[in-house]
């Protein structure tokens, strides 16, 4: 029948939750585009980078609106010189006085139009690295209203052969605006190009809006999958350990404390405190109150008017005020900062106990592992350690995985199969984010990669063997000296990894002294069942060890650190009832990303990184 019309093929899928088009399924096509020319969509996202083109403006003969039956009459060549010609007009105007008239040139009412441009935008969505080209006519909206850089827009177009020269294949030619999204430009942080990532810091809710960032967030948005995919196809359950807990999971390791006592302390503060004193020096006050008393003195014996004497006084009350108030602020400080904790009760803070935020949740894992066999956890993970370092910071995320039935062989042999799946996935899955990496970033990244899976495993070495390896090394000269029971300082890990064997290197049987308590104890007695995967750019990329699985062994070892005994009773449970050998790793999950994107400092590639001194939001 006529009235029944044939369903439109849409060739452009829609993202499923909004009507727009998202820009990879159209910049990621293998012909960059070219089959959609013709198609009309809905695209947003941000102003990238933009320019305006100027259209050559169109000639038409003037009109005297003022004249209503300018149509009528006829027009003289004089006239018209006289309306061209500001000397003629004059000339004849002197000559004829007022017998002949003389036609004035009109002056336009109101201001002068804008001449009609075309801007020329640069929009991302953050879907992929690439970036759409769209033409919005200035009649359909005000250049000063899309082309600063960070607007957000919502048009609706069609998308034709790139009109411009360039690399540009296809670009969007905008018929009806849906939404601007606008920014104040001077206080916008990415108005100006190419910030440097360390400033970038300092604005982290705006930072992905570059295209650096926005490309190592998917590459790590990438190697997130990437982890979730490799342990659910080996058989693994995912169990999340709690954040809050009572055990120092490593024994040594500088913990946030969580409590509720300080707040209270806080609360006991003068309650009509002034606000926003804390940058005002209180020796400097007490100094101008000195000299303020001086001077009311002065004006008391010198006799003079009252009201200079009076307002003396009352600044001098004023200054009295603020100086008590900064005295007793900096007194209850100084008791709060001096709070121990065997001096608060305990009993009245929020879990009754000493509690932390966890470092490592590898002995709950355990007791999954005891149940479940086979057990990976991803999280969050903290450590308040004040050095500055570019590969740590105050909370980092790593993944974690324990293996019943299982010993440290075992363990080393899947943290290699983890990582070479982790960077063979990368290159596969974010290939045009990896190019813009080469290009803008690391042009060795793709060659580190590459080297990780061409591999068939890791060089294997014990601790013993890299001293004597890195004592030969005539060639290079290290800040420390080699001794055997010391941990392995980065320079040497570097120089390892990065100039002898330039791949990675694991590194096992570690002495008891550098490693958690809780490793197991070998025969030597010596040594523990440990072992560390170096990486190069990176250093120690994956911490593992078998267990150790000997109840009396992991007693000893637990009263020769020093340890409470209490935090690790439900630990030792474990030894006690249907014990096992099991073994397992942590893998600095953020590390990996500063691996494969080929950037320096850990911060630039953590959404929003904590460290010493910086929360800024």
């Amino acid at each position: 029948m006529e009235s029944e019309k044939t369903p439109a093929v849409m060739p452009l899928p829609a993202f499923k939750y909004s009507n727009r088009v998202i820009l990879k399924t159209i910049l990621e096509r293998d012909d960059a585009g070219v089959a959609l020319i013709g198609e009309r969509a809905v695209i947003g996202g941000w102003v990238k980078s933009s320019k305006e083109f100027r259209k050559e403006p169109t000639v038409t003969a003037p009109v005297d609106d003022r004249a209503d039956d300018a149509s009528t009459k006829d027009v003289t060549c004089v006239e018209i010189l006289q309306s061209r010609i500001p000397f003629i007009r004059s000339i004849i105007k002197a000559f004829a006085g007022s017998n002949y008239p003389v036609r004035e040139k009109l002056e336009p009412v109101g201001p002068k139009p804008p001449r009609p441009s075309i801007s020329i935008l640069q929009v991302s969505d953050g879907s992929c690295a690439a970036s759409l080209q769209v033409l919005v006519d200035s009649s359909i909206a005000p250049p000063n209203k899309v082309l600063p850089t960070g607007t957000c827009i919502v048009v609706h177009g069609e998308l034709k052969q790139s009109s411009l020269r360039g690399k540009r294949v296809i670009e969007l030619k905008v018929e009806k605006v849906l939404h601007i999204g606008t920014i104040d430009h001077d206080k916008y942080p990415l108005s100006k190009k190419r910030i440097p990532l360390n400033m970038l810091r300092d604005c982290s809710h705006f930072r992905p809006r570059t295209t650096t960032v926005a490309s190592v967030m998917r590459i790590r948005s990438a190697l997130n999958f990437a982890t979730q995919t490799f342990f659910q196809n080996h058989e693994f359950l995912c169990v999340q350990v709690p954040i809050i807990t009572i055990t120092d999971c490593e024994g040594f390791s500088e913990k946030f404390q969580v409590t509720t006592l300080l707040e209270k302390a806080e609360k006991t503060e003068e309650p009509n405190a002034i606000e926003n004193i804390e940058g005002v020096n209180l020796e400097v006050i007490k100094d101008a109150a000195r000299e303020k008393s001086n001077i009311v003195e002065e004006l008391k014996r010198s006799e003079s008017n009252r009201e200079a004497l009076a307002a003396a006084v009352d600044d001098l009350r004023k200054t009295n005020e603020l100086a008590a108030l900064l005295e007793a602020r900096e007194n209850s400080k100084s008791k709060t900062s001096s709070i121990k904790t065997n001096e608060v009760k305990l009993s009245e803070d929020f879990f009754s106990r000493q509690t932390y935020l966890t470092v490592s949740g590898r002995l709950h894992l355990e007791s999954y592992a005891c149940a479940l066999g086979n057990v990976y956890s991803f999280g969050p993970r903290f450590r308040a350690n004040k050095a500055e370092s570019s590969q740590q910071v105050a909370e980092m995320w790593t993944v974690e995985m324990e293996m019943a039935f299982s010993e440290l062989k075992d363990a080393m042999s899947c943290a290699d199969d983890f990582f070479k799946f982790l960077c063979k996935w990368v290159l596969e899955n974010c290939s045009e984010d990896i190019k813009f990496v080469l290009k803008r970033m690391d042009n060795t990244s793709i060659n580190r990669l590459q080297s990780v899976i061409s591999a068939s495993t890791s060089e294997r070495i014990s601790y013993t063997e890299t001293l004597d390896i890195l004592k030969k090394v005539t060639d290079k000269k290290f800040e420390t000296k080699l001794e055997w029971g010391t941990a392995l300082t980065t320079e040497y890990l570097s120089y390892l990894v990065d100039e002898m064997y330039k791949r990675p290197v694991i590194i096992y049987n570690h002495p008891k002294e550098v490693k958690p308590f809780y490793a197991r104890l070998n025969d030597d007695g010596q040594t523990v069942a440990s072992f560390d995967m170096v990486v190069p750019k990176v250093g120690t990329l994956i911490s593992g060890s078998q267990n150790e699985e000997r109840f009396n062994v992991l007693s000893a070892r637990i009263k020769e650190l020093g340890l409470a005994g209490e935090q690790y009773e439900w630990y030792l449970d474990l030894r006690r009832h249907g014990t096992v050998k099991h073994s397992g790793f942590s893998f600095g999950f953020d590390l990996a990303v500063l691996f494969a994107t080929g950037l320096t400092d850990v911060r630039d590639v953590i959404p929003f990184p904590r460290s010493y001194g910086k929360a800024n939001n």
